[in-house]
Formats: C-alpha cells, structure tokens, sequence
C-alpha cells in the first residue's frame, strides 16, 4: 500500500523556530529552526515509514485570496531574519534526505497539500499530515489524517474523521464553517464580531454551515447574535472562502517523483557535522562509503640508519600522529622530502637519532610542515624541540579561505588541481575502527604527505601573495603557531586537592538544596528527573503551565526563570542544578583531564577554526569556564603557577570590538567617548535618550549595552526583543534611535555590505579574509544573512588578528628581555601569565604597554591588568 505523508514546511518551521532557542554553529548560522525541522522528519521517518513524501512551502506573501480580501494574512509580523535565514538550510536538509519539496506562485503550502491530498485519495493511497495549522483538519477524510504539532515540534496529535468529531462535536467538512464564523486572528480573517470557538460550534451543531446560519438567523435566539450575523453576513462568506483549502491548483509534478526510499548517507552525515547537529549523527549512523585507495605508488627510502645525506633545506617534513588530542600521542612515522630524496622513518628510528635530533633542533635548516603547533608539541613531548619551520600548510590554507569545511592536506592538494593524497580517514579509519594500518599504506600515505607538500608550497605562497595576506601568514599566524605550540606544552597548573575539596563542598550545598527543596515540596523526589519535577510543580504546587512536552511538564531553564516569583521552589532548583552542572562538568570534568606526570592541564588552541580568526580551546575548552556565577569563577583558584615564588598575571583588553568599531566607521561621538575614557555604556544612552549622565539609569545602560554589543553583528529587532525583554516595536526604535545617534555606524554597514558584493569578501585591517559567497544571492535569506556576517567580521575578525598581534610582540619582549615570566592561555580578549615575583613590577607596566600598542586605531587600546596567587585572584 502506498503512503503519502504531506509536510507542512512553512508551518513547521515557524513552529520550530519558537518552540527552541535560538541555536547557532561555529560559523553563526542560526540553526534552531533547522534542527526542530530536521527531528521533525526524523521522527516521521521513522514512524510513517512513507513510500513517497512531500514537503510543500510558500512561494510568496502574496496569494489568490488577496484578491479577495487585501487584508488577509496583514496582521502578522515580519518573519523574524534569525528564522528566515534557516529556510535555505531547510532545503538543503530535504535535498540531502532526497525528500520532494514544492512551492507555487500565488498559492499557500495549505492548498499544494490539499491538491496531493485529493489526488492521491484518488488513487486509494493513505496520506498522513503534519502541520501546526488546525486549518488543514478540513482534508481529514476516511482516507486522510492529520497530526497537529502541539507544545514543540516532534509532539503531534493526530486526527482522524472520528478525532474531530471527538474533539469539535463536527464534521471536517464544518471546520471552514467555524472559521467562516469565528475568524482567524493569525491569518487576520475577521468572521463575526464577537462570535467565538464555543459559540461558532453551537450554531454549526444545530444549524450545519455559515450559509444555513445565516438563512436562519431569525431561529437564533439573543438579539445581540441576530445583529452581528445580519451586519457580518458577507464577511461571513467571505471568510469561510478565505478559510477554504484550494484543492485544485495546477502542481507540475507526478507521484512517482515523490518516490521516498534510499538517500546518500554521505550527504546527511556532511551537512550535520557543518549545522553541528552532533546529537543527530547516531541517527544517520552505518559506515560511511570509503574511496578507494590511489593505485599509484611513489617512489620512496625506508631509512633504518640515518645519515647527514638525508638532511636538505629546504624539506617538507611530516611527523605523523594518530589521535586527535596529540599530546604525549605516540608518533607513528616520519617522513622527509626534499632535494635529496623521499625518505621514511621509523618513530624509533628517528626519534632515537642524533643527526634527526640535531637537524630538527636547527633554525638553519627549513621545515615545511602542515600544522606546525601539533608537530611542535608531538616533539615536545619526546624532549625534542623543532626550530626552522618556515611554511605551515594548514594556516595558508585557512588563510586563502577560512570558509571551506576541511583544510586536510587531502583538500587542500584537490583545491590545487591534484589528487595525490589519501584522507588520513581512508587510511586510518574512523571510531572503534581507527588503527595503524600495515607498514607497506603507512609509508606510502605519510611520504605522499611529504611529496605534497614540497610540491605546493610556491602556489600556496603566490596565492598569499595575491591576496595581500604574506604579512599576516609570516609575521602573524606563523610564529603564532610556535607560540601556540610552547603554550600547549607548558600547560597550566591545576590544584587538584582543591577542586576536590571544591568538589567536596559543592557536593554538600547539593544535599542542603535538595533537602529545602524537598521541605517546600513536602515530598522527597528526584530532582533530576524532569518528569518527577514537573509533577511537583505543576501538579502538587499548583504553578501556571506554561509549556508541555511529549514526556510531560517542560522544565528548562527558561521555563523556570519565568516562574522564579511564582514560588521560593523555583530559585531553589536552579542554584541546584547550577551547582550540579558545576560539579559534574568542571569539578570533576577538569580532574579528568589533568595530566598525571606534570599536574598540568594541557588544552589544545584552534588555530585553523573559527572564520573570524579568533582562537578556540578544546580538550579541554579554558575559554568556557563560567564565571557569572560566585561557585563558578571559584574554579579559577585551582589555576595555580607552576612554581613557588610566582604569581598569575591576567591582562584583559576593554572592549575591543567597540573600539575596532569606533575606529572602522570614523564615527566622532564614538571615537571622542574612548579617547575621553567614558564608559561607552553610559554615553551610548546619554547620546540615544537624550539624558545627562547622573539621569542614566541601569536599565537604560543595560539596553544601551545590548544595543553596541549587538549592532555590529545586524541585530534585528525580534534579536533584541528577546535579548531586552520588551517588543519588537520598542526594539525597532532603539534601533533606530542608536542609527540616528551614530550615523556613521549605519554608513559603515552600508558600505561594508556594499564592497562585500563588489569583492565577495570582507577584510580585518590585516587583511584576514572572509568570502561571502551568498552577498548577490537572490535568495533573500542567504543574502540577509552574508550582509549580516559583512558588518562583523571586519570587528571581530580584527579584534582577533590585535590579541594575536600581542601574543607575538610579548614573546619576542620575553625573549629580548630575557624574562622568566610564560603566557600560559588566551581566553577571549584576556592573556593570562605566570611571572616569577621579582619580574611582577616589570611585567605590570610591560604587558599592558605591549598590548596596547600592538596595533594603531583612532582610539586608545585599553588593557586593564591584575595578579595574584590564582587566576582567580588575577581578576
């Protein structure tokens, strides 16, 4: 038997989108509604298991029925630019599941449905609906059902012919009648004045239509009701057609096309790891097709006894480490190209020779590597220092373009024009399965490597050269990468003993929580368990439900925020799991990541992620270690230095993007209030709320702050809505305020949007590049969404290149100084030390010196330093 299911597209994204907050990946793409959409689908998958499926949306905001009534549908505000910019992933999650979409000009996705519906009807085929919109319960026939997304997205009640009956005490014939009657507030059709949902079907119930109600007016009893249905009797009409599903629109498209069956398993599993939609993976699952290996083989030595022959410079040299997290890793091969030959080593090999130990300890001889940071600390952890490296293949490759998915040596040699190496995947496999393959595919894959790379370099450099960036490869990124490398391996001490005693009293402040929280709710139960916890709330204590999921009451975080002054409870259990999260997340996540021989955490810096250039922390992540929250920041005094007699500095740069704007955009009343040295909070709402500073008041601050905080990123008024708590309205004025306050904040948006399209990217003022293929789109959510990225990039992006730009002018100050003090992490805009305390005084005026003038804006750079025992007592 075939099943036809029918996706509501637009109703369910829309459904989606406020049902989840607002979710974004790595590159700022908003993906909340894509990802409610996509286990939407998952879940339909799974459960209809359909033999053919269609996803129908929009075409437009115009359709026929505006022909009718011009005011149709006008009520509605505009599409929030956070959910229209989801729709073309949408899209691409249905092409990549092989799912059939289709729109029609002048028609809504209601009427495409119930035109498939009826045909396929026709041809005795089941056909299963899903929407969030109760109007589509007018196609429920023996044939035909309908599930309705209630309380989220993957949550639905399904209707039948009997269900409606149930339910509305009618037929679904009589669902058009009681819109006909009662109006429709969100699609702005007006029914009857004062006629509501219950009133509408007591009338239908005894009297079957609109047209019948309305022959029948004298049978009806109440003169009010007689007056509004013989004043209405058009409008009544009227809108029971605006109500009615067109079932005849002309769709260009077969059955057979709808065909719902096998789909390219690489295709999905690809574009969730680029909306990171981790959690979804397993759901995908099954082993991903692997290309075969290069049949060509390339030529090579297996060294067993080294000698100084086969050492030249320059040489392209690969250390070759299996895990993902490459400290104390065990190396597994070396490889070296060069004009003396290709030539393979043994980890033992190698790493047991005194020539190779030589050779690589030379700043004499150059090394060309790809990813220098991790060969450096791989060597670093053997006792050997790698000086001489003079080419990284994986920063020039992220620096020609940060928005490609992979900088694999693989990729980047297919960029090139050539297919000369194996994804490390192909040869290594991947999970449970990953292992060192035989000797004869291990040489051959790590000097190929090497072949690569001593073959690519020139290209590399003359496209660095092209986009003006040998600068920002050779004075920046580069001896960043050293330095990244010596800050890995160094590490940072941890107190062990005192995140356990932390541990230890957060384990007991748990226990009193949980006891005061079983006290009010006079009931001992798991506060763990949303389910019990929900149970408690909304039913034992009675608190207004404001959400409900498939398993029962919803508990979030945002929930239970809105119910703190309904209840002492409520307070109660967010410190609890606040202290929960602490505990099991920092307490004893960080414990297990401190290495045993040093007592050091050694986290890993992303220098070849984010698009913006900004540096990232993994294994683990330093950079998120919360700090809002009293217990949280008490974390910091576990970071300890790593000798007596020294002290950890912090040095913060304050406000840095705003500066970065303030110097970009030329705008005076910016650039006076930073050179004045004003808190640019303060002066923003003077300047939008025409106040004198002593009238500011902390909310207007607050707002003030939301504002300059999120202009430069193309905040839209829902963005700021929800961020402030107030209405968009309110929102669109203060935006609109802030644009006339600073005008030449607007025109920098403009103009940068503007040679975005003229260029296909944007620059920082070191001239790191973002593309923005999708700026000339003619979709307008790609393009909203690349002018969006244009105004940030040049900010944040340069804001990243300056804190880099400092990291590098403070290791040469070190050095040239010849100072003890170490940079241990970069958290943000912070760089945290540890200085021996006869180089405190020295280092309090150098470091912020150093910063400050590690680039030259129209603004002063401001870096604000503390010290002491921890990093805690650093700030």
């Amino acid at each position: 038997m075939n099943k036809l299911v029918l996706v509501d597209g637009n109703s369910i994204a829309y459904r989606a989108f406020f049902a989840l907050p607002l979710l974004n990946n790595d590159k700022g793409v908003y993906t909340n509604a894509v990802y409610g959409f996509t286990m939407m689908l998952l879940k339909v998958i799974e459960e209809e298991k359909p033999t053919h499926m269609l996803v129908a949306f929009d075409a437009g905001k115009t359709t026929f029925r505006h022909n009718t009534y011009g005011e149709y549908k006008s009520g509605r505000q505009k599409t929030p630019h956070e959910l229209s910019e989801q729709f073309p992933y949408i899209r691409k999650v249905l092409d990549a599941f092989n799912i059939s979409r289709f729109e029609v000009e002048n028609y809504e996705a209601d009427d495409i449905i119930g035109t498939l519906a009826k045909q396929a009807e026709a041809q005795e085929w089941d056909v299963k609906i899903y929407s969030g919109d109760k109007d589509l319960l007018q196609l429920v026939t023996n044939k035909v059902t309908v599930s309705l997304t209630r309380k989220g997205v993957t949550n639905v009640e399904t209707y039948n012919v009997d269900g409606i009956k149930e339910k509305y005490g009618i037929t679904p014939e009589q669902i058009i009648d009681m819109k006909g009657l009662m109006g429709d507030s969100s699609d702005n059709i007006p029914g009857v004045p004062g006629i509501g949902e219950k009133t509408a079907l007591k009338l239908l119930k005894e009297f079957a239509s609109v047209e019948k109600v309305l022959d029948s007016i004298d049978q009806i009893s109440g003169k009010k009701m007689k007056e509004r249905l013989e004043e209405n009797k058009e409008q009544a009409l009227m809108s029971k057609e605006l109500a009615t599903i067109y079932r005849e629109v002309p769709v260009d498209i077969n059955f057979d096309s709808m065909n719902f069956g096998e789909y390219r398993q690489e295709d999905v599993v690809d574009l969730f790891k680029e909306l990171e939609f981790n959690s979804l993976l397993d759901k995908v699952g099954g082993e991903e097709s692997q290309p075969e290996l290069i049949e060509e083989k390339l030529d090579f030595e297996f060294i067993t006894e080294i000698k100084a022959e086969h050492f030249a410079s320059p040489a392209a040299l690969v250390i070759e480490v299996l895990e993902e997290n490459y400290h104390q890793a065990d190396i597994i091969s070396v490889a070296i190209v060069s004009e003396a030959g290709n030539y393979v080593f043994s980890a033992e090999t190698a790493l047991g020779s005194e020539q190779f130990i030589a050779w690589a300890n030379s700043s004499e001889h150059k090394k060309w590597v790809f990813d220098a940071k991790r060969a450096i600390v791989a060597l670093g952890w053997k006792g050997i220092e790698l000086n001489g490296i003079e080419f990284d293949y994986l920063i020039a490759s992220y620096l020609l373009d940060p928005s490609v998915s992979s900088h694999e040596l693989a990729d980047i040699t297919k960029r090139q024009g050539k297919k000369s190496v194996e994804y490390d995947e192909t040869v290594y496999g991947k999970g449970a399965k990953k292992g060192v393959p035989s000797q004869d595919i291990l040489h051959q894959h790590v000097v190929r490597k090497a072949s690569a790379m001593y073959e690519l370099k020139t290209e590399l450099e003359q496209a660095l050269e092209k986009n003006e960036q040998k600068s920002l490869f050779e004075d920046l990124e580069m001896p960043l990468s050293i330095i990244l490398g010596k800050m890995e391996t160094t590490g940072i001490k941890v107190d062990t003993s005192f995140l356990e005693q932390m541990g230890q009293e957060l384990s007991e402040k748990l226990q009193e929580l949980e006891a005061k929280i079983h006290e009010l709710a006079g009931v001992k139960f798991n506060i763990n368990s949303p389910k019990q916890l929900g149970e408690i709330l909304f039913e034992k204590l009675n608190l207004p439900v404001i959400k409900k999921t498939k398993t029962g009451f919803s508990t979030s975080a945002d929930i239970l925020e809105k119910l703190k002054d309904k209840h002492e409870i409520v307070e109660l259990i967010l410190h609890y799991r606040q202290l929960g999260k602490l505990q099991s997340t920092y307490i004893e996540g960080l414990l297990k990541v401190v290495y045993q021989d040093t007592s050091k955490i050694h986290t890993i810096f992303n220098q070849a992620l984010t698009q913006t250039g900004r540096l990232s922390s993994t294994e683990p992540n330093l950079q998120n270690i919360p700090i809002r929250l009293e217990e949280g920041r008490k974390i910091r005094k576990a970071f300890v230095p790593s000798e007596k007699g020294m002290s950890i500095l912090a040095a913060d740069y304050s406000q840095i993007e705003l500066r970065v704007l303030a110097h970009i955009a030329k705008d005076e009343k910016l650039v006076t209030a930073f050179k004045e040295d004003m808190d640019i909070h303060t002066r923003t709402a003077m300047d939008v709320f025409h106040v004198k500073e002593d009238e500011v008041t902390s909310n207007m601050r607050r707002s003030a702050k939301a504002v300059n905080f999120g202009i430069v990123y193309g905040i839209s008024d829902y963005g700021l809505s929800q961020s402030l708590d107030i209405t968009r309205k309110e929102a669109a004025e203060f935006i609109e305020r802030y644009f006339e306050t600073y005008p030449k904040v607007k025109d920098y948006m403009e103009n940068v949007i503007e040679q975005a399209r003229e260029n296909g990217f944007v620059t920082t003022l070191l001239h790191r590049r973002r593309y923005l293929a999708d700026i000339t789109s003619r979709n307008f959510n790609l393009r909203s969404f690349a002018e969006r990225t244009a105004m940030n990039t040049p900010i944040q992006g340069t804001a990243a290149d300056i804190i880099k730009k400092a990291m590098v002018d403070m290791a040469t100050k070190l050095k040239e100084e010849k100072l003890e003090s170490r940079l241990l992490l970069q958290v943000h805009d912070e760089l945290i030390f540890e200085v021996p305390d006869h180089e405190l005084e020295k280092m309090k005026k150098l470091v912020p010196e150093v910063m400050e003038n590690a680039l030259s804006l129209d603004v002063p750079l401001k870096v604000e330093v503390e010290y002491g025992a921890t990093w805690y007592d650093a700030k």
